[in-house]
């Protein structure tokens, strides 16, 4: 059986991880005032430009039925099953518009949905595994039981400039933009249970918060499958993420892999931007 790994572009992989795991694709929709693009084709540094010029925050469209019902028969012209994973439902409607999709006659059977419970390269993460298990030659139900299990331990988490973004995109109240603006804190957002949570809040330039930040995480979350980490941002010097990435080496991860977040996730978080994601459930090796 040829199985199908897919996901949003939300999943913030670079196009030669996307070819080497043979991980399919389906773009949302970004609107910036009276025009709009596909997240791929619009590159954050454009949301961030009309930002800057106009106060205003560029939108995101999620993925409709029938955009995931077209990108479905197209894929399935090729393979004999998809799994889908979706951007968290707590986030996006577009896990409840593919699963109401997977569930219709045509796809029953073909198509299955998997809600990440989290964004970007978290995301990513179980798509990895999923196609070195398919590589493995697992059914498309064996699959989706051994990644069910490894999504609680998704640790998918970023260290912000600002809220500013947030509060635009109304993530963030305005007592606790102002008060992050005035004190100059620089937040950690994290996942939990599928939802974007306040953590811990830095002070001081970008390389000295975001290897703060570094630390703590690798303390918090103290088991990771060594395998696989991301490091993804917005925009961060080349310098920081050398930096990130000699502590993880450090940490003893083995494929470390610097991505560049897209334009639906950056429209959310804002430049300088940079998270360190795994899971972190100890190895997990495949027979």
């Amino acid at each position: 059986m040829k199985i199908c790994i897919s996901a949003e572009t939300t999943v913030d992989l670079t196009k030669e991880l996307l070819k080497e795991y043979d991980i399919h694709t389906v773009p949302f929709t970004i609107i910036m005032g009276e025009e709009q693009g596909l997240d791929g084709d619009i590159l954050p540094e454009d949301l961030f430009a009309y930002t800057d010029k106009t106060g205003k925050l560029a939108r995101t469209a999620a993925i409709n039925e029938f955009q995931y019902q077209e990108y479905f028969q197209k894929l399935l012209k090729e393979y004999d099953h998809i799994i889908h994973f979706a951007l968290s439902s707590e986030i996006s409607s577009a896990c409840a518009n593919a699963t109401n999709v997977s569930h219709s006659e045509e796809f029953e059977g073909k198509v299955t949905v998997i809600d990440s419970r989290s964004l970007s390269t978290g995301i990513a993460l179980h798509c990895l595994y999923a196609q070195k298990l398919a590589r493995a030659g697992k059914s498309p139900e064996e699959i989706v039981a051994e990644v069910a299990k490894r999504i609680p331990f998704g640790q998918a988490s970023f260290s912000l400039e600002s809220v500013n973004y947030l509060y635009k995109g109304g993530r963030c109240s305005m007592l606790a933009m102002l008060g992050a603006n005035v004190l100059r804190l620089k937040p950690e957002i994290f996942v939990k249970d599928g939802k974007m949570i306040a953590g811990a809040k830095y002070r001081g330039p970008m390389k000295k918060v975001v290897l703060e930040y570094v630390e703590d995480t690798l303390k918090l979350f103290p088991n990771p499958d060594l395998e696989e980490v991301f490091i993804t941002y917005s925009t961060a010097p080349d310098e920081v993420v050398e930096a990130v990435k000699a502590r993880l080496v450090k940490a003893g991860f083995k494929n470390i892999h610097p991505t560049r977040a897209g334009a639906t996730i950056s429209c959310h978080c804002g430049p300088h931007c940079l998270g360190i994601l795994y899971i972190n459930d100890g190895p997990h090796p495949i027979a």
